[in-house]
């Protein structure tokens, strides 16, 4: 029951985070950020990785909601989501400790970084370009990157280090406040 709790809880919050999303300088507008990876995150640290993925598929889920991708945005939030905390999650519970949270962490980024190239490439993108064409969309990389001249090169140098830089930041801010939140998810007793 507790780790339903938990789960309902995490997947509230990371849909309330995944709404808070904002832009970022040197990147394309249409790149937004946005912290709701963190309580899955923290979620697959906590409880397990399949409940992360399960907070990264509810979160979305809601966001359905409110969806202007017609729920493809939202696909490919949860494939790159799940990769992230999935692999992270699985080293963790493997070894319980700083260097295993550390190895699962860098894993899930750098594979969440790794997935967003096809998922952007083959998913996101061409459904997006029924709506921009795919000559608008390279040329809001190339006025920021004038060398992008392809829908590959942007995906691959701008996207995969913007996911990476998500991954990595997100696995920041949870070693900064696993430990006083551990207890609180686990219900150990303080």
């Amino acid at each position: 029951m507790r780790r339903m709790t938990v789960t309902a809880i995490m997947s509230a919050v990371a849909f309330v985070l995944m709404i808070l999303e904002f832009a970022v300088p040197l990147v394309p507008s249409f790149l937004k950020f946005d912290f709701s990876d963190l309580p899955a995150f923290i979620t697959s640290f906590a409880i397990g990785p399949v409940y992360g993925a399960i907070v990264e598929l509810i979160k979305n889920v809601l966001h359905l909601t409110m969806t202007t991708t017609s729920g493809v945005g939202e696909l490919a939030n949860f494939i790159i989501g799940a990769c992230l905390v999935l692999p992270a999650g699985i080293i963790y519970k493997c070894i319980k400790s700083r260097k295993g949270a550390v190895i699962g962490s860098v894993s899930g980024a750098v594979t969440a970084a790794v997935v967003s190239v096809p998922v952007n490439y083959y998913i996101t993108y061409p459904f997006y370009s029924n709506f921009m064409p795919m000559e608008s969309i390279i040329a809001a990389y190339s006025a920021i990157f004038p060398w992008v001249d392809s829908l590959f090169k942007a995906l691959l140098f701008v996207n995969l280090p913007f996911t990476l830089c998500k991954g990595i930041m997100t696995s920041i801010i949870t070693f900064f406040i696993y430990k006083k939140l551990s207890p609180v998810l686990k219900g150990d007793k303080q």
